[in-house]
């Protein structure tokens, strides 16, 4: 089988693919449905495999050695092989990444109305470690696997070409790039950024920065919990925790809220929120309070402070299973220093983007927290992600995001 990217296979023979093979107990059905990774204790991990090089492209076969797909190997990582084509004659070049991109444009474009969205959500889009947010002319790239870094080329050439975007950025930091042996770095790979980026949503305006912001600058899964907080803020006094750049804050102002209150413990931040509040022409009814989340939190409770309506959206305490029981109890811990500052019949709004973490386990421990700052809720609304933020079935770490609302006694 001859293949234009031969250059990853095996010295001996330059013009095929490597070959990796399943265990011979290894469960092969799983992948025959959809389920898109290997893990290295399922795949025979010979010299030969061992040696090849992370990102690189081979056949994956079963333990009968018939083939199950196109898949790219990572000796160095946990998974060690993710799926790309079930075709194994399947080409990695633009005109590939072309038709994966054009699919998940075709979705989003059809959802919103304005190009600000999550364009490609790895695995569910079909470019595994793969995420890419749309700012409108400006698109954010994070290739999270090695071989989306390998093929980093190929990749933003297809997206300026279907997507029509002048500048792309590549954000390559964070913990999945820890974990598949690559290094970190931000820069603008294509066009120009001459500063931050204003994001209209939910008739509020937020100011992105796609360069020295969290992950791509601006969290688009939380714009349908965003809009639900929205119904219950006209007229409210919003206390907006772990707020970043005003998510929730700025979305309630724009529904009427009397006032909110942004803490983060990033000053950058809070001064983009700031901005935001100015450009929607609400800044005197917007005010921040930069410190450690639970410190202030603690604080707010000793100054007996009261809100009608109090959204915590902390960043990922349990973002893997071993960190998971100490993740709940932080969860827990919020809710129980947050129930006290909402005003009699006020609401409660508590999220977690751990996949780690399901949604029972995260209810759960939100319950025992309310119980325990001394207050009783109705759950009243349970939130995920948006649609731009679609999950593989088969794989539940897609669908990591929950957000509980609750009407708290009086």
């Amino acid at each position: 089988m001859t293949h234009p990217l031969a250059h990853d296979a095996p010295e001996e023979n330059p013009h095929s693919l490597a070959v990796v093979r399943l265990k011979p107990k290894a469960e092969a059905r799983a992948i025959r449905h959809g389920f898109p990774w290997v893990y290295a204790d399922e795949l025979v991990t010979d010299r030969r495999t061992q040696s090849l090089a992370p990102g690189t492209l081979a056949v994956l076969e079963d333990g009968e050695r018939r083939p199950l797909g196109l898949v790219t190997v990572n000796p160095k990582s946990k998974i060690i092989c993710r799926m790309l084509d079930r075709d194994v004659e399947a080409v990695i070049d633009q005109a590939w990444f072309a038709a994966r991109i054009g699919r998940a444009l075709d979705m989003r474009a059809r959802l919103f109305e304005a190009p600000f969205y999550r364009l490609v959500h790895a695995e569910a889009d079909g470019l595994p470690g793969v995420v890419i947010d749309r700012f409108g002319d400006v698109a954010v790239v994070q290739p999270n696997a090695a071989w989306a870094e390998a093929h980093l080329d190929a990749l933003v050439a297809a997206l300026r070409d279907v997507t029509g975007v002048a500048t792309v950025v590549k954000n390559a930091s964070g913990r999945a790039r820890g974990l598949e042996g690559l290094t970190e770095e931000v820069a603008v790979v294509a066009g120009d950024l001459a500063g931050p980026v204003t994001v209209p949503m939910n008739g509020a305006l937020y100011l992105a920065d796609l360069v020295g912001g969290q992950k791509t600058g601006l969290f688009f899964d939380q714009r349908p919990n965003h809009a639900f907080a929205a119904r219950l803020a006209k007229g409210a006094k919003v206390l907006d925790m772990f707020a970043h750049v005003g998510g929730f804050g700025l979305a309630c102002l724009a529904a009427g809220a009397d006032s909110a209150l942004a803490v983060d413990g990033s000053a950058p931040a809070l001064a983009l929120a700031q901005a935001g509040a100015a450009a929607m022409g609400v800044e005197a009814r917007f005010a921040t309070r930069q410190g450690d989340a639970f410190d202030v939190l603690e604080a707010l409770g000793t100054e007996a402070a009261q809100f009608d309506l109090v959204i915590c959206d902390p960043p990922a305490f349990a973002p893997a299973k071993p960190a998971l029981e100490a993740g709940l109890r932080a969860y827990e811990r919020v809710a129980r220093l947050a129930a006290p500052l909402v005003a009699p019949g006020g609401y409660l709004v508590l999220c977690s983007c751990s996949h780690a973490a399901d949604l029972a386990s995260f209810r759960n421990a939100c319950g025992r927290g309310i119980g325990r700052g001394g207050r009783r809720a109705q759950l009243i609304h349970t939130g995920f992600a948006g649609p731009d933020h679609p999950m593989l079935p088969q794989l539940a770490e897609s669908g990591y995001l929950k957000a509980l609302f609750f009407r708290l006694d009086g």
